[in-house]
């Protein structure tokens, strides 16, 4: 790996690298330290747009753990394609990396990892990546929009500017994220220029983004189900799909929360294709073990309210409505009085509280996109198109969505780094 301090050596091949994100910015920095003269477009007035406000501004910069464990988190073709590029620039060099920036970081007890608190991490970050490319002798570029690529396979010839300049270059490399959010410039243009040159791409897609419902409760906006699992069935009674076992919460139009935002991508999947049934399992506890341990403290609690019982599980505004559903008990019948039948669907609200139908689910709401360029058209250890002498892709560009946690960004930084090389 090249050393973080190191000078570039004499200026030699021109590399153009579009979009100053966070892969952006490691590649030109990588591409400046291999001697490389690198210029680096932005379309925004400032670097790193996306990046500046990940984390809610706190910049959940990578997760912790060895890099296999970190692999598994993705889903396996992405692990597969990752793992190169990982090994080589991993989530301890970055860590490294931003120490030598003087940016210290820590650990959650979650695994997840950020900068030492202070205000506006995710802003302070940035300007320490700019600075660092700019040091190396990268050349940056703002307000400078990219429209299209110039060349045929195996050789891209330049980039077409939004006032109809070409600026040519030896080597490209594209780094110009996905279509989420796209206030910060990320418009997802550039996988239909690919797409004009023959390169195999998925369709964009919504990926850790919040889950709308057909027939929200805005009653229950901010509350949490904590401790359980988010549940996808193919239709209200179908077989189940997906589950994340992690917190949602509430919102004025749906779902949000890691669960929701975790399995966001397979519900607008499964939405488009047929039918989509959400719902929560409060507890992990197997129903038939439920029944017994709901029988021990009928015995043990008789008088106890069913009301009173049911909010051990779930937050009372939840509880309070719950009884409105078919077939519920009264909510201040006593536990001795519970028929086998309310047993029944007391206990299956546990087991599967319901959501109900998801509703489109915004591309421009995800934290990342699914889609883009196919792996299989990447070589993995050197972010190069097959096919082309001088084309690299890297970042959100790829079809890559991993998991809340820093592992997208990790991501970034890797096949970033493995692209500036």
């Amino acid at each position: 790996m090249v050393p973080f301090g190191t000078s570039p050596t004499p200026k030699s091949p021109r590399i153009v690298v579009v979009g100053a994100g966070a892969s952006g910015l490691i590649a030109a920095w990588r591409a400046a330290q291999g001697g490389a003269s690198v210029l680096l477009l932005e379309a925004n007035a400032q670097p790193g747009a996306k990046l500046r406000i990940s984390g809610g501004g706190k910049c959940n910069l990578t997760h912790d753990g060895p890099v296999n464990a970190v692999l598994a988190a993705f889903r396996k073709e992405q692990a597969r394609f990752l793992r190169p590029t990982l090994h080589a620039f991993s989530n301890e060099d970055v860590r490294q990396l931003m120490s030598s920036l003087g940016i210290e970081t820590f650990s959650r007890q979650n695994g997840r990892v950020f900068p030492l608190e202070r205000p506006e991490s995710a802003a302070a970050v940035t300007e320490a990546l700019v600075g660092l490319a700019l040091r190396s002798g990268v050349e940056l570029r703002t307000n400078v929009r990219v429209v299209g690529l110039v060349g045929q396979a195996p050789t891209l010839e330049a980039v077409r500017l939004g006032n109809g300049v070409f600026i040519r270059g030896d080597r490209f490399i594209l780094a110009t994220g996905g279509a989420s959010y796209p206030r910060t410039g990320t418009r997802g243009e550039s996988l239909a220029w690919l797409g004009d040159l023959g390169t195999p791409v998925h369709p964009w897609a919504p990926a850790l983004a919040p889950i709308p419902l057909v027939h929200p409760h805005p009653e229950w906006e901010g509350v949490s189900l904590r401790g359980g699992s988010l549940d996808l069935f193919a239709g209200q009674g179908g077989r189940r799909v997906a589950r994340h076992q992690e917190d949602i919460v509430f919102t004025r139009s749906g779902i949000s929360g890691p669960a929701a935002l975790a399995l966001s991508r397979e519900v607008e999947s499964l939405r488009r294709e047929s039918d989509a049934w959400l719902s929560y399992a409060l507890v992990e506890t197997p129903h038939e073990a439920l029944e017994v341990a709901l029988l021990e403290t009928q015995k043990q609690q008789p008088h106890l309210l069913v009301r009173t019982w049911l909010q051990r599980w779930m937050p009372e505004r939840l509880a309070a409505v719950a009884f409105a559903l078919d077939g519920m008990p009264p909510s201040d019948q006593r536990l001795k009085d519970l028929s086998r039948p309310a047993r029944k669907v007391l206990l299956g609200l546990l087991t599967g509280f319901p959501l109900g139908k998801p509703s489109r689910v915004e591309l421009a709401k995800g934290e990342v996109s699914a889609g883009g360029v196919q792996l299989s058209a990447v070589d993995p250890r050197t972010m190069a198109l097959k096919g082309w002498d001088n084309l690299r892709v890297c970042g959100e560009l790829l079809d890559i969505d991993g998991p809340v946690g820093g592992y997208n960004l990790q991501a970034a930084f890797s096949t970033g780094f493995a692209a500036g090389g």
